[in-house]
Parts: C-alpha cells; sequence; structure tokens
C-alpha cells in the first residue's frame, strides 16, 4: 500500500480517507484533538460521523509530521480561514509532496484562493497542488452511495495519479487542468446554498430555489471566467453539480445554516448550535470582495453577505434580489 496523509479529521477529511482507503491506501489522520485521535485509532468519529466504522487502513496522531513522514501526498482538510495560520505552524512538512485541498473557501483579507494560500505560505509548486472538487457530502460518502468529483490539477500526471489513488467502485473521479473553475464552484456554491437556505426557512419553494441557483450558478461562471476559469467547468461535477447538492441537502451545513437564518436564528446561535464550519459563511466577504476587484456582478454574494454580517433580515434580501433592474438573462 502507498501512504497518503490527511491533515484534518473532520467530516469530509474523514469522508475521504475512507474513500482512500477502499482505493487500497493506507492512510493517516491529522487531529490537534487527541480525544479524536484516539476515537479514530479506535475505528470510529463519532463527533463527525456518528455511526459510520472507519476501515483498518485508517489511522491518526496528533503530530503533522508523523501524519506525513513517508507519504507520497497530503490532503489538506481544515476550515478555509485557518488554513495559512496551520502551514505557518506546520513549518516544512509538505515538502516535496502532491498536496491535495479538499478546501472550499477564499481568505479573508487577501482574496486568495487555497491552491493560491497552499503555493504561497507553503511553498509547494502549483504543478504539484492539487484540488479535489464536487457533490461530495461525507455522510453520503461514507454509505458507499455512488458519486463523483474532480481532480483538479495544471499537471496532468499528477492528476491521474492521485484519481487513480481515490477510484473505487462507488465514487468515480474526472481530471481537469482547471484548478481555478474546480476552486471558484467550490467557494461559490456554498454562499448560493445559504441563499437557498434562507429561501427555505422563509416558507418559499421550488420555484425559488431552483432560480436562486441558476442565478448563482451565472454569479459563479461570471466570476470565475473573469479569473480565468474555463467556462465549461461551471456545467460539470465541479460546478453546476456541487452547487445542486449543497443547494439541496439537508446534509449541506451551508443550506442548513441558511434554513436557520431564514428561520429567524441569529448568525451567533446558529454557529453555537451547529458546531461544525459553513464555509460560505466567512467566505461571502471575502468572495464579495474579490468580485468587486474584478468588476463582476455578484449580487446574490453581496445580499447574503448583507444578511449575514450587516444585519439585514432575509426577507429583506429577497426583495432587494427581486425589485433589481430588469435585464437580459444571458447579460
Amino acid at each position: 500500500m502507498s501512504k497518503i496523509a490527511v491533515l484534518g479529521g473532520g467530516s469530509w477529511g474523514t469522508g475521504f480517507a475512507t474513500v482512500l482507503a477502499d482505493a487500497g491506501n493506507d492512510v493517516v489522520i491529522w487531529s490537534h484533538r487527541q480525544e479524536q485521535v484516539d476515537q479514530i485509532n479506535a475505528g470510529c468519529n463519532e463527533r463527525y460521523l456518528p455511526g459510520h466504522q472507519l476501515p483498518d487502513a485508517i489511522s491518526a496522531t496528533a503530530d503533522p509530521r508523523e501524519a506525513v513522514d513517508g507519504a507520497w501526498a497530503t490532503v489538506l482538510a481544515i476550515p478555509s480561514q485557518s488554513l495559512r495560520d496551520n502551514l505557518s505552524r506546520w513549518g516544512d512538512v509538505l515538502d516535496g509532496q502532491v498536496v491535495v485541498s479538499l478546501m472550499k473557501g477564499v481568505e479573508l483579507g487577501t482574496t486568495k484562493r487555497m491552491s493560491e494560500v497552499i503555493s504561497e505560505a507553503g511553498g509547494v509548486p502549483t504543478d504539484r497542488i492539487v484540488v479535489v472538487s464536487g457533490p461530495n457530502l461525507a455522510r453520503e460518502i461514507v454509505q458507499r452511495q455512488p458519486a463523483a468529483t474532480v481532480v483538479a490539477c495544471a499537471d496532468a500526471a499528477v492528476a491521474d495519479r492521485f484519481a487513480a489513488a481515490c477510484a473505487t467502485r462507488y465514487f468515480r473521479p474526472y481530471t481537469s487542468p482547471d484548478i481555478v473553475g474546480a476552486e471558484v464552484g467550490g467557494a461559490v456554491k456554498n454562499v448560493i446554498a445559504l441563499a437557498v437556505g434562507m429561501a427555505e426557512g422563509l416558507g418559499m419553494g421550488d420555484n425559488t430555489k431552483s432560480s436562486i441557483i441558476t442565478r448563482g450558478l451565472a454569479e459563479i461562471t461570471r466570476l470565475g471566467v473573469a479569473l480565468g476559469a474555463d467556462a465549461r467547468t461551471f456545467a460539470g461535477l465541479a460546478g453546476v453539480g456541487d452547487l445542486i447538492a449543497t443547494c439541496m441537502s439537508p446534509l449541506s451545513r451551508n443550506h442548513s445554516f441558511g434554513v436557520r437564518l431564514g428561520q429567524g436564528m441569529s448568525v451567533e446561535d446558529i454557529q453555537a448550535e451547529q458546531q461544525q464550519t459553513a464555509e460560505g459563511v466567512k467566505s461571502c466577504a471575502s468572495i464579495l470582495a474579490l468580485a468587486q476587484h474584478h468588476d463582476v456582478e455578484v449580487p446574490i454574494t453581496e445580499q447574503v453577505n448583507a444578511c449575514v454580517h450587516e444585519g439585514k433580515s432575509p426577507e429583506e434580501v429577497v426583495h432587494d434580489l427581486l425589485a433589481r433592474a430588469r435585464k437580459p438573462e444571458t447579460d
């Protein structure tokens, strides 16, 4: 077996570790919580995936160097806004490896995508950075329900090698050279899911939610193309595929967060109740700043940011989106 490290023991980190183990790899998960390390070594991760028995090929450690030692690839599965701090603490542990990002966000302050942070703060060459993105809800993955994803890398050989390392009878990876498209799709769909969740929390139906998803996809595509992405990426798994899963599933943390906002809960109360990271809550501000820097119109992101960070009500968000000036759909 070849060794792959997974730095981060949350739901998707553990879920993807399950895929890697099922594909025949020896997987070591790093977590900074010793209690979680002990659980994983006992064959479970009850905080994030209760009731799921982990494969025997998965172990855990609280030492990042021990996790990475001897691994040909390291998967990063931590909250996006903590990436830079973790890279600075880990030092040169990623030296010489393929580095795989499961993270879906844009860094606050710098508006950098996660691959850019990995390259800048981790000193990793861009041709060794891989992005995995698609409709991959962790609870369905660990139940071995069929799913597909995109493995994006500037180096086609590296993408092919990692795709082979995570291919199983239930998990089908496709390769792509479009890292920018995969990352923009993965980050912005979380914000659109917050909007869809708010509509649901307000009691609105499928017409409303479908309209938000469709216009959200237009928003994602505009921003992605402005950043150099291939527009075709957004018609695929890392675009519309991931968008549908995140916007419609009760397993989606961003969707669930939005539902609670629509029901009248405060951001602080939802965060205390939900306990897991809803990436769109923080990233909506950095995505909006990124869009404004490139002069890209992102009205849904703008309204979600106003609701989450400026106290605007979900009812006002819906009203203001509908009150926008009419225009051709393809503008």
